[in-house]
């Protein structure tokens, strides 16, 4: 009998450890991500000029996907794509909102299913949707509360900080100074602003509340999201990191004379050199105070990492670094994001899975993969209606295709705008039936865009292929578990 009570006692320890043990075995997630962050600017990607050191070695460490796109060059539909892993025009998401409003409270977001198999989630800054102004207010704007367990913001002076402003969009003369309405943050508008070496910033507000949060938590299985709000406007950093970077000595791109005479209107982009009436050298300004703001947001994306080599976390924790979009930096005399251009819609994407061994990819990747990846390497199983697909293959062996061409989606003027990004290709369509026009491009020979080949009789084959590749993808994001009637893209309640 107590030979029987000594085995028992061993069974129960062995039960115990071993369930420690695989408690402990669980890969924790650290997702950070930047707002308006094109590839073109780091310089792990294709541009030297920009320093971007921390990005850079965790670029060298983890898998390098330089085919990347988001799924909508705008901040909310893009981060509500791949927070549920459908498409926007499957949720027909397509303003300032998380989303939630159109999957409904049945569909689990990417952290949330974390969260609901025992992960400490946490927000800190922007995941889902913020504005400008909640982020210089603090305020959870657009959030889901059900995919958290704590979250927290960053409040900051942001444009009021203290410093040398300017504003260099819409300010021919260069006579306004920087808004200061306290109830905005610089209107959206190409505000600059040097701060002194002291000041508050929001994304050095969240760095350090997530250097805190991976202290506190790092005995126990968590998904922590870090929201770094630069590079987007106002372009605010310390003095310090603009110095590396005088606007006399930046480049800009390429133009080609009557380079919008081929394009259709919703092609040219809603914020362009000429409605911004900028000046050659403001349009530099404006590259120098982008670039230093990316600067800085890598110094942060850098103090986090370096708390998880401290800490002890890099053997157990998943990392990703992504953008929500890219951004133009003067291509085309062209500004900002919304545009479906390469500029606007490819982005920057690393992950790093302890134990995996450095790799660059140059499949292509979606934004909205990232939900099925992460939660396969992380032994989840995401729900299996989502619609990104699986890139942990790819993580093994970086020659792996998933997908042959990359989708994303754009809306102006009400009307729908759709590229198809094949390896050859970039086919633009705005209108379902083509009605505001096409562009075609042929990134092997013309990766600048300059070319409109869409109304080329030589081409048409191409149009044509390219617009039953379409159809028949939109065909397949419509075909989905969310309830919605779609007629022409367009959801009836």
């Amino acid at each position: 009998m107590k030979y029987r009570f000594f085995l028992l006692g061993l069974l129960l320890i062995w039960c115990t450890v071993n369930g420690t043990s695989q408690e402990q075995e669980k890969l924790n997630v650290l997702f950070m991500i930047s707002d308006d962050l094109t590839a073109t600017a780091v310089s792990s990607y294709e541009n030297p000029a920009c320093a971007t050191p921390n990005i850079d070695r965790l670029a060298s460490e983890g898998t390098r996907f330089t085919r990347a796109y988001c799924q909508y060059p705008v901040c909310g539909p893009s981060r509500a794509s791949l927070m549920f892993g459908y498409y926007p025009n499957a949720t027909t998401t397509y303003g300032y909102e998380s989303g939630r409003e159109n999957v409904g409270a049945d569909h689990q977001s990417w952290s949330q299913l974390f969260k609901d198999n025992g992960y400490y989630t946490a927000r800190v800054g922007k995941i889902f949707h913020m504005g400008s102004v909640d982020i210089m207010k603090g305020r959870n704007g657009k959030d889901d509360p059900a995919s958290w367990t704590e979250r927290y913001n960053s409040p900051a002076p942001e444009v009021h900080a203290e410093g040398e402003g300017e504003l260099v969009q819409r300010n021919p003369y260069g006579l306004r100074p920087v808004l200061q309405d306290t109830s905005r943050n610089g209107g959206n508008l190409m505000n600059i602003v040097r701060t002194v070496e002291d000041e508050e910033h929001t994304d050095a507000e969240t760095a350090d509340k997530v250097t805190a949060l991976l202290r506190e938590h790092k005995d126990e299985p968590f998904f922590i999201a870090a929201g770094f709000f630069r590079p987007h406007v106002p372009f605010v950093a310390p003095k310090s990191f603009f110095e590396p970077y005088p606007h006399e000595q930046m480049v800009l791109p390429p133009q080609v004379v009557n380079d919008w005479d081929d394009i259709p209107e919703q092609g040219i982009n809603y914020v362009n050199s000429v409605n911004g009436q900028m000046s050659k050298e403001q349009e530099k300004k404006a590259v120098a105070a982008y670039y230093a703001s990316t600067s800085f947001l890598d110094a942060q994306v850098g103090k986090v990492l370096e708390t998880l080599r401290q800490e002890g976390l890099e053997d157990n924790t998943i990392v990703i670094f992504t953008s929500d979009h890219g951004f133009h930096l003067g291509e085309h005399r062209f500004w900002m994001k919304v545009s479906l251009l390469e500029e606007s819609v490819r982005v920057p994407m690393i992950i790093k899975v302890p134990g995996k061994e450095p790799a660059v990819c140059h499949s292509f990747a979606e934004l909205i993969d990232l939900y099925p990846t992460v939660s396969e390497l992380a032994g989840l199983d995401p729900p299996e209606d989502i619609q990104g697909k699986s890139l942990a293959g790819m993580i093994d062996n970086p020659e792996k295709e998933v997908r042959d061409f990359a989708f994303s989606v754009s809306k102006r003027f009400g009307r729908m705008g759709y590229l198809i990004r094949t390896d050859r290709w970039a086919y633009i369509q705005y209108g379902d039936q083509a009605e505001g026009g096409m562009e075609l491009y042929n990134m092997i020979y013309d990766p600048g865009q300059f070319n409109n080949l869409a109304n080329h009789p030589r081409y048409q084959k191409v149009v044509a292929e390219m617009k039953v590749r379409l159809r028949n993808k939109l065909a397949e994001v419509r075909d989905n578990d969310l309830r919605i009637t779609y007629d022409q893209g367009k959801a009836k309640p």
